[in-house]
């Protein structure tokens, strides 16, 4: 639907199919019924032998079988990064209906990852120090490179419409979706498979966070990720993926599509401060989610709940409480970190935190903020047992990445138009 805002025209984007796979879940329904239960899907790590990095927790992917939607041939020509996306996707496009449901050349992707096919990378870099450089993998290289879940899913669908790959970090996914958004509203596509993949959870990934001294070293994974709590220690590396099929408003209603919420606004903008660190002022970080919101059309007051970036970092808590509290002031705003759950996901993130405010909204029960007691220094509301229904069907979900890149998406629920 095109409507009249304030004098602007604006399309309106709306979400049709949603798809994960996560520490929480393998799936979609899995993945909500543990948020709703405020579970924890951070384990011991058991992909590599981790005692020398001196990281034991993670937020792997458990028991994970690609060959349930992806053909076995297919699936041992992809790094797992681009099986995470696919698998994940695939459930999407079930959900939404997708199948001939769109022209190939009015059908787009736009997907986020913060590092690709890390997994590929550290496989065939061991086998050429091994084994030397002739026996490294013809694959290699179409394995690795960070554009291929676009490609793979561009393939799989026959999206004809622009396929590629959005690099921002941690902001990877939420800036894929944020540009998937404005590409529907540009009137180039009618709609988008966007979101975001990631699978760093393998010595070289958890090896050289842990060289950052960026990563918990937390033995208990219950005591690993705690967003906003005073004895925070660092964040805890995740894994998987998140995909969205999102499309405008229009289309959606004249193919009968259901429509499971909206992308309402996005906003992004650079710290330009420091490769690894946030400005601790987070000023942009605050201006981001302030043209997040006016893209939107909204105020701050009719944002109900955000689900923060939340890293469980000292410095990313500290600032992002900051920022939150420049942009909403007297307005107590409900803020919690679903990483607390998942861990971290890399350039993933930002798409399963969207699917999850989403279901949340739609839900009216709010993620609560699994962590331990409250750091003073970050006076942000945090999501808690008095406090799980959202106030208004809209929320802001933030990522905030290496580069000082920050994204924020502005949700509404499947109603949040009346």
């Amino acid at each position: 639907m095109v409507v009249q805002q304030g004098g602007t025209t604006m399309t309106r984007v709306v979400v049709t199919g949603m798809g994960t796979v996560n520490a929480l879940g393998n799936d979609l329904t899995q993945t909500i019924a543990n948020m709703q239960q405020g579970r924890c899907g951070l384990t011991a790590i058991t992909k590599f032998d981790a005692q020398a990095t001196g990281i034991s927790v993670a937020g792997e992917v458990k028991d994970f079988d690609v060959t349930k939607r992806v053909a076995k041939k297919l699936s041992k020509r992809l790094d797992l990064f681009t099986q995470y996306a696919l698998y994940s996707a695939i459930e999407a496009a079930e959900q939404a209906k997708l199948a001939d449901a769109v022209a190939p050349e009015r059908l787009a992707v736009i997907y986020g990852s913060g590092i690709g096919g890390l997994t590929t990378i550290e496989e065939q870099v061991t086998k050429k120090n091994a084994k030397g450089p002739k026996r490294i993998s013809p694959l290699f290289v179409p394995m690795a490179i960070i554009n291929m879940a676009a490609g793979v899913l561009a393939e799989h669908f026959h999206a004809q419409g622009q396929s590629y790959a959005v690099v921002t970090a941690c902001a990877s996914a939420t800036s894929a979706i944020g540009q998937a958004m404005a590409y529907i509203q540009s009137g180039r596509a009618d709609v988008v498979i966007t979101g975001g993949a990631e699978a760093s959870v393998n010595e070289i990934g958890i090896g050289g966070f842990a060289a950052l001294t960026a990563l918990s070293d937390a033995t208990d994974p219950t005591q690993a990720s705690l967003p906003f709590a005073q004895s925070r220690s660092g964040f805890v590396m995740g894994e998987g993926a998140g995909t969205l099929i999102i499309e405008s408003e229009a289309h959606a209603q004249a193919r009968g599509a259901q429509i499971l919420g909206y992308v309402a606004g996005f906003g992004a903008t650079s710290d330009a401060y420091h490769m690894t660190a946030p400005d601790p002022s987070g000023t942009q970080p605050a201006r981001a989610m302030r043209q997040a919101i006016a893209s939107a059309h909204l105020t701050p007051e009719a944002i109900g709940y955000v689900n923060a970036h939340g890293t469980a970092t000292v410095a990313n808590d500290l600032m992002e409480s900051k920022a939150i509290a420049q942009v909403f002031g007297e307005h107590n705003v409900l803020v919690s970190s679903t990483k607390g759950m998942t861990g971290h996901l890399l350039g993933a993130a930002g798409a399963v935190e969207a699917i999850m405010t989403l279901a949340a909204l739609n839900l009216e029960m709010l993620p609560q903020n699994v962590s331990a007691a409250p750091d003073p220094a970050c006076p942000v509301q945090l999501v808690d047992n008095n406090h799980t229904v959202p106030k208004t069907p809209f929320a802001l979900s933030n990522s905030f990445g290496f580069g000082g890149h920050n994204a924020v998406l502005v949700l509404g629920g499947a109603h949040a138009y009346g």
